[in-house]
């Protein structure tokens, strides 16, 4: 199951991360399966990255019925200083919250370094519709997909 997390969770275009206990944020997330990671993009100031300077545990939160996969990934946050790996991460969509964009001086890099994920993995809309007809017209119950926890 930790293999198709990983191939999942890269089609997540967003999430929601707990900041604190009473705050969640929309991010976008980079997965990098190879080191254990997610990574975000964010803003000196910011709520993702005040909490990672104080290395917050967190979870983040993946809803995404075309990427076929719901997680709550927890794991602890860090602020992590690398311009190679902020190079690498760029895109288009970091630029546009940023006025000067890769240039800004309040960019700063975050890492989610998961330790356990609670994972629904679906076969996607057509496969959930004909669950859940055939759910109504028989007495079984809609089978939702996989489900499991994955320790990293």
């Amino acid at each position: 199951m930790t293999k198709q997390f990983w191939k999942r969770i890269e089609d997540v275009r967003a999430g929601m991360l707990h900041t604190d206990d009473t705050r969640i944020v929309p991010m976008s997330g980079y997965p990098d399966s190879d080191e254990n990671a997610i990574w975000f993009i964010t803003a000196d100031g910011a709520d993702a990255y005040e909490a990672a300077v104080a290395g917050r545990e967190t979870s983040f939160i993946v809803s995404d019925a075309s990427a076929k996969i719901y997680a709550r990934v927890h794991g602890s946050l860090s602020a992590v200083n690398d311009q190679a790996k902020l190079d690498e991460l760029w895109s288009p969509v970091a630029s546009a919250w940023f006025k000067d964009g890769r240039e800004d001086s309040s960019v700063r890099l975050v890492r989610l370094t998961p330790k356990k994920a609670e994972v629904w993995l679906t076969d996607g809309g057509a496969g959930f519709l004909y669950e859940v007809a055939k759910a109504n017209l028989t007495e079984q119950t809609a089978d939702a997909g996989e489900h499991g926890v994955i320790t990293f």
